[in-house]
Formats: structure tokens, sequence, C-alpha cells
């Protein structure tokens, strides 16, 4: 009987999600994130329940809910390897770097003493220390590891993995985010090898709360939004679509595109914020991971948004007709999003079109719930702003798969553990309830390890 110990640092609920994996005197790490709804030391994963140092690292992909704490994470283990597939390598590289730039900021902003968590000469260290794989490369993560690795195509952004982490007599598979939908560019989750049946698996519940088996298809999504943008911008109003700048802004920006080929959206600007832009020209160069018949448009058919803390600039934006993807999707305060935001929502011709999950404490949750006539503010220090925008919706972009098809996922893998992961406590609740099979449940708590048997 061969068994593998499985912690969490992180994760148990949706952030900092960082997991140990042992195997007698040897261990790994599977991502290594910051949690988006704390600051500072408080957003790390709990590094202290650490017993065994870790041979390597293995990152899925470049949210910073997956890899944001990585640099701290070599700071106390120097000698560990740090793996990613080859695109996510690149991404990191843009995502950590724009960290320690929001951290530096939010230090003088908001005073928080531990920012930023670490420089920019730590991130271009951590990143000549990467080893950047091919999908379906197995490979051991040190000489003397009794693990063997595979990165699988994940289908959530550029990149992305799930991760199998065989150990002798046990195989564990984590499925990272995953995405069981074709996207714009983005090609779903691969089938699996026949027979593959792990005894472990791992699995995301991020969206397990709500039952969405009568959701909109993608392409019914994509012309639902069409119609809403086609309305404002014939009513001469502008467009603000907040967006992540990793996945889901190069995405919208090719469904924009081809929206306007098709002639059914207006021929007009279409704008787009600066990381956002960044991790574009990543996506150019990585084309052959698309969708088989994607056109990804180059990136200078979208213009560059400015400056938009000048609120000049701004007002100037909001002049004409216009489409604009700006970071961040759930509108933090102080964002490019937000600060359009705050002078789109004075005028009642515009319109506001959030295309993913917002958190209940965010201003982007605020501003969808809110009313005609209600007021409040859209940066840190700033004064409320009354709201006469009407237009505001959401629409459904998500590139995590829903309950049902992770349900499916556990019935075709039959695995005789199952651990519930990145969720709220209700979505893992449901999925320990009601996903197939009769495998062990575990849904675990920070630091505490779960021994599985094979």
């Amino acid at each position: 009987m061969s068994t593998l110990s499985f912690t969490a640092l992180g994760g148990a609920e949706i952030g900092a999600n960082s997991y140990v994996v042992s195997f007698g005197n040897a261990a790994l790490l599977i991502d290594c994130g910051t949690h988006p709804k704390k600051e500072g030391l408080e957003s790390l994963p709990a590094f202290r329940h650490i017993t065994t140092p870790p041979q390597a690292a293995l990152i899925s992909h470049s949210h910073i809910d997956h890899c944001g704490a990585l640099p701290l994470f070599l700071r106390q283990c120097p000698e560990a390897a740090c793996y990613a597939t080859g695109p996510t390598v690149k991404i990191l590289d843009r995502m950590l770097h724009n960290s320690v730039s929001v951290m530096g900021t939010m230090a003088l902003e908001r005073g928080i003493p531990d920012y930023p968590l670490y420089t920019h000469a730590e991130v271009d260290e951590l990143l000549r220390s990467m080893y950047g794989m091919d999908f379906g490369e197995e490979f051991a993560p040190t000489w003397n590891s009794p693990f063997r690795v595979c990165f699988h195509q994940a289908g959530h952004v550029l990149g992305s993995a799930s991760i199998v982490v065989k150990a002798p007599g046990h195989t564990l598979f984590y499925t990272g985010d995953v995405s069981m939908t074709h996207q714009e560019l983005m090609t779903a989750f691969s089938p699996l090898p026949p027979g593959f049946q792990p005894d472990t698996l791992v699995i995301e519940c991020t969206r397990c709360a709500k039952d969405l088996s009568g959701r909109a298809t993608y392409e019914e999504e994509v012309m639902q939004l069409s119609r809403e943008i086609s309305r404002v911008l014939k009513g001469n109003g502008c467009v603000l679509i907040p967006s992540f700048a990793l996945g889901r802004t190069q995405e919208l920006l090719n469904i924009i595109a081809r929206l306007q080929e098709s002639g059914l959206v207006p021929d007009v600007p279409v704008y787009a914020s600066g990381l956002g832009r960044a991790i574009y020209e990543i996506y150019a160069r990585h084309e052959h991971f698309f969708r088989p018949g994607t056109t990804l448009r180059p990136l200078s058919q979208f213009a560059r948004i400015g400056d938009v803390w000048e609120r000049a600039v701004t007002r100037d934006l909001l002049r004409k007709p216009c489409i604009i993807v700006a970071t961040s999707g759930m509108m933090i305060e102080n964002t490019p999003s937000a600060m359009i935001a705050q002078e789109m929502v004075r005028d009642k011709r515009h319109g506001i079109f959030f295309v993913g999950y917002l958190d209940p404490d965010t201003l982007g949750h605020k501003l969808l719930h809110a009313k005609p006539g209600d007021s409040f503010a859209f940066e840190l220090t700033g004064r409320p702003v009354k709201i006469e925008i009407e237009n505001v919706k959401q629409f459904d972009f998500s590139a995590h798969a829903p309950r049902e098809d992770l349900c499916r996922l556990v019935d075709q893998l039959h695995p005789k553990n199952i651990v519930f992961i990145h969720g709220d406590s209700e979505a893992t609740a449901w999925m320990c309830a009601n996903c197939p099979g009769d495998a062990r449940r575990f849904v675990p708590e920070l630091g505490v390890p779960i021994a599985l048997e094979a």
C-alpha cells in the first residue's frame, strides 16, 4: 500500500493556492499563489506548515492566485527547482514584475508596511532558474526524486496545465483551473489517455455552488454581448468591459474584432489597457497553442487607453462611441476599469459589461447591483460618485468548468481518493456530496496533512 500525504498551505478556499505532496522523505509544492482578498503577509500561503522542504515547485498557470508567492517560497527553499509550461514561464515574467509594481503602489496608497513582498531582482532570479516544459513531457523534478511529473493541457488560459504526479505505486492528478469549453482562442481541456485512472484526483470547485446546467452556450453568450454592445454604441454611448489582464482580455479583444468584422457590432475604436496588451504580445508568440482555425488579430488593431488617472484623458476617451477593455475584471478601486467607470456612471448613454465572476466585496459587484441615485467611491480616497448609468450587466465568459463538467470528469477517472479545493465551503460541500463514484472524499483544512492510500 503506497501512501501520499497532501497538505493545503492555501486554496482550501479561492485564493493563495498552494499544496504540498509528500512521499517518504520527498516533497513537491504544487502552485504558490497569493490571496486576492488579503494584503501583505496575510495574503501568503501558510509556509509555516512545510515540514519537509519541497524538492521542486510545479506551477499550473500564471494567475497571481497560483504563482504570486513563488519568489518568497524560493527565499525559504532556495535549492528547489521550479517548473511550468513554456508559455507560463513567459507570462510569469510579466505578471510577477507587475505584481511588484502594484505592491509598491499599494504600499504608498494604503500604507501597507509589508509591501512589496519581494523585489524585481528576486523575480529575475526566479525566472533564470525556471524550467519551461512541453505538454506531455514526463520528467523527474530532481535526479534523486521518487516523483515523475507531466503537464497536461487544461484549457484555462495560455500555458495552463493540469498536473500528473507519479510516485511509486500512486498517481495523483491535479486539475488546476480547468475549462471543458472551447473559448475564442483556447482549446478546452484535452482528453486524457485511454485507461488513465489516477489513485487521487485533486479537483477545483470554483463554480460548484450553483447549478449552471441551463446556462447559455459560449457562442450564445457572445451573441447576447454583441446585442448589448451595439445598442449602447448606436445610442452614441461608450462600452466598458472590465477584464482580467491574463486570459479574458485576449479572448474578449478577439471576440469584439470578430463581431465587428461580421457587422454584428459597429466599427468603432477598441481600446485595451497596459498589462493586457503586454500579455497579448506573448499570446501572439504562441499561436500554435490556440484552437484550430483561430485568427489572432494584430495587437496594433487595438488602441492604447492612456493615463486614465488623468480625468481629462478619460473624458476625452468617452467623447465618441468606443469599446474599452480594461483591468481589473472585478473593478477594484484605483484600477483602470474603476477610473474609467468613475466618469462613465455619470452618463446614462454608456454601458458597463462584466464578463466573469464578481466577488461580493468588490466595487464591481456593488456597481452591478446599484440603482440610479446610489453613490459610492471608485478611488480609495475619492469622493462618492452618484450613479446615473442604467446599462450595467454581467455575462458569463468564465474559464472555469461548471460542476456538471467536473462531475463527468470524476466519473471518467473513477479515482480512489478525491480532494476538493479552490472553492468556497458551499461549492466544496456540494461536490463532496454529489459527485459520482465511491471514492474517499476530502476537503482539506489548512496545514492538516491528508493521508492518501492507493
